[in-house]
């Protein structure tokens, strides 16, 4: 009987420390599939040793005294909990003691299904219609004063709209901050170094316990009403749906997704076109609650202790979980970013089994601190990428160390590079990391880079997938037998790609360089590069001050370009190009006129030219001291247009922007 006792105290004392947590302090540990293991296990050996329950054991009670700073108030009716059901099997047996208790033989109860949300609990009192007192659930009986927060959120109302309700009338809801609101708060406080939420949940029991109605007024709070509380001179429907329909017309915001079913299959139907449509939803839920529709019956089943006879929550697989971290490592993207992630003892969560989770960024890694060997909480929403949402720093093992940015690229071992003011660290070895090869690859054979038609994105995955293709250069080593044996790849196919990639061997410098995929280095940066030093050998040893010197190079790009050049693995793969044909006319450097008419001028060109390319329009700009960019906007100069120009032009003359015919234009150029 001892170790029976000393089970139930330790099990007693976890569920306190954690209920402390989580409604005292808002700052859980565990997610709340740990806390219902728990409290799971407490119940089942009460109920073997019934003896040994106590007064004051956490399943006689509902939770924690509210923290000091905030008035009280207490509850004129109880906010109890829900009992939970995991599996269909419980969810039956609940039907059944339904049944039982009220006698019924023949037919199905109708039950009102509803989402449980993952939010804050919070009642309102209402006086003669106007909202009087707010508060949280706390401890079921006695909750915290938030209507200075309650009055900031627009979907509470705060007057009742008709005149035929009760004098007195409590609402109970659900406070809660829709998903694209927890992210876009999250996003913006990762960039001002502030603390982030865990989820959704905490993020709105949070915010309503701000003494600074200002502060809960700014994050995007909502509210679902879901039952009434006290009533005084009033009637109120004689069914739960009803009810809802009543509160919906006085005003108040109700669950859209809600339904009255017919016995347990039709419970179950519910739950399952809600799992469904789980990811697809603006919240979170966590479950589904159901309860007997009819308010008389209600009243017949009454209370336990601690919860409704005639409710029950059916939970979802948990979209939490803990797990043990036993690796930290870096993959790296398609763009050479360099992403964290953590390799799990396997866990399931979310409704899959879970062994690798996003840290995002470095930065992100940092300021959650997480270690090798940390246990730590795992959130996979929907078909969110999993994530590790916190750390339970007090199980840390000792000895445990930060995680460091690797200075070389775990994959190709090129240069790990950082730029100030940049959350995303990148490998510099763009044509030689495995890691980037295949959108290299695509970028490499496109229109405005070297141009090889029939040599396409399907075609570049296969050899790549086939390992016949590494780096650029390898293309030009290709031939007819290796390529017509692909799939759906026929010989006079392959002789068309070999034929395009013979032609492609006779370029420019510039389309070279565009090529290359040298991070923002697009075909106008390109142009002017070829244009200010007329040779690649020139680019390649010119120091970083003086690529500032190009037109439209600045400090940021300039190092960009250092970077690549300077990462011997890229050096070697454009060897490996000019070994294999790839070649160009070099030219004289151009530097562009300082008094051109085009000088320090920001130019676009749109429609079709008469006599030139859009191409060699630009060429022509960039020749005379101009910038060519894309996009018409308040800092465009000009705006040089052809036949068929369209919404370019309009938002040009719209924005007050001087704009150039073909006939003006070409006169300027040709300086008459």
């Amino acid at each position: 009987m001892s170790s029976v006792q000393e089970r139930l105290d330790a099990l007693r004392e976890q569920l306190r420390h954690h209920s402390y947590l989580y409604h005292v302090l808002d700052d859980p540990e565990i997610p709340d599939i740990e806390y219902d293991r728990l409290m799971r296990d407490l119940q089942h050996l009460e109920a073997e040793h019934p003896e040994l329950i106590t007064p004051d054991s956490p399943t006689q009670r509902v939770g924690e005294k509210p923290i000091e700073g905030f008035s009280t108030v207490t509850h004129r009716l109880p906010m109890l909990s829900l009992d939970n059901a995991f599996t269909e099997e419980e969810l039956r047996d609940f039907d059944q003691r339904v049944r039982k208790r009220l006698e019924l033989d023949d037919g199905d109860i109708a039950y009102a299904a509803e989402p449980k949300l993952d939010g804050a609990a919070i009642s309102l009192m209402y006086v003669n219609g106007v909202l009087e007192v707010a508060a949280t659930r706390g401890d079921g009986t006695t909750g915290e004063d938030v209507t200075h927060n309650a009055r900031t959120i627009e979907s509470i109302p705060l007057r009742i709209r008709g005149n035929d309700y009760p004098d007195v009338l409590e609402v109970r809801g659900e406070v809660f901050m829709p998903r694209a609101g927890f992210e876009a708060y999250n996003a913006a406080a990762r960039e001002t170094g502030e603390k982030t939420f865990v989820n959704p949940r905490n993020a709105a029991a949070g915010s309503l316990r701000q003494l600074d109605p200002k502060l809960t007024a700014s994050r995007p709070l909502d509210i679902y009403v879901y039952s009434t509380g006290f009533v005084e001179n009033g009637e109120l429907p004689n069914t739960h749906s009803d009810v809802l329909m009543q509160l919906q017309e006085w005003g108040f915001k109700v669950c859209p997704e809600r339904k009255r079913v017919s016995g347990v299959d039709g419970c179950l139907d519910f739950y399952r076109d809600i799992g469904d449509r789980r990811g697809a939803l603006s919240y979170d839920i966590d479950g589904v609650v159901y309860k007997v529709d009819s308010l008389a019956l209600q009243r017949d089943l009454g209370f336990v202790s601690r919860a409704p006879r005639w409710a029950i929550a059916h939970k979802f697989p948990a979209q939490e979980e803990l797990t043990v971290v036993k690796a930290v490592e870096f993959q790296v993207g398609r763009t050479g970013a360099l992403t964290p992630v953590a390799r799990l003892e396997p866990v399931f969560v979310g409704g899959v089994t879970v062994s690798n989770a996003t840290l995002h960024n470095i930065d992100e890694l940092h300021r959650k601190d997480v270690r090798v060997g940390d246990t730590v909480v795992v959130r996979r929403a929907g078909d969110v990428i999993p994530e590790v949402a916190s750390v339970i720093t007090s199980k840390r093992p000792d000895g445990a160390k930060p995680v460091e940015l690797p200075d070389r690229c775990p994959v190709c071992g090129s240069a790990v590079v950082r730029e100030d003011g940049e959350a995303v660290a990148r490998c510099t070895g763009g044509l030689f990391c495995e890691a980037q090869r295949t959108e290299a690859l695509k970028h490499f054979v496109s229109r405005k880079a070297m141009d090889i038609e029939g040599l396409g994105a399907k075609l570049i995955e296969q050899l790549v997938a086939q390992e016949m293709l590494h780096t650029p250069a390898e293309i030009y080593s290709l031939d007819l037998e290796a390529l017509s044996g692909l799939e759906r790849m026929g010989e006079k196919s392959a002789a068309n790609v070999i034929a395009a990639i013979d032609k492609s061997r006779e370029t420019t410098l510039e389309r070279f360089l565009f090529a290359l995929g040298i991070r923002e280095v697009g075909e106008a940066t390109a142009r002017s590069l070829a244009n200010h030093f007329g040779t690649l050998e020139a680019i390649v040893e010119a120091p970083e001050e003086e690529l500032q010197n190009v037109p439209d190079v600045g400090p940021i790009v300039a190092g960009r370009i250092r970077h690549f050049l300077d990462e011997p693995q890229n050096l070697e793969v454009i060897r490996g190009l000019r070994e294999r044909g790839v070649a160009w006319p070099d030219r004289e450097p151009q530097q562009a006129p300082a008094d051109g008419p085009f000088s320090g001028k920001t130019v676009v060109v749109t429609g079709t030219l008469p006599d030139m390319t859009r191409n060699e329009a630009k060429a022509l700009i960039m020749q005379l001291g101009g910038k060519v960019a894309g996009s018409v906007s308040g800092k465009t100069d000009y705006l040089v247009y052809g036949d068929k120009a369209g919404s370019k032009l309009s938002k040009a003359e719209s924005l007050g922007v001087e704009t150039l015919d073909a006939e003006q234009f070409a006169k300027i150029v040709s300086g008459s």
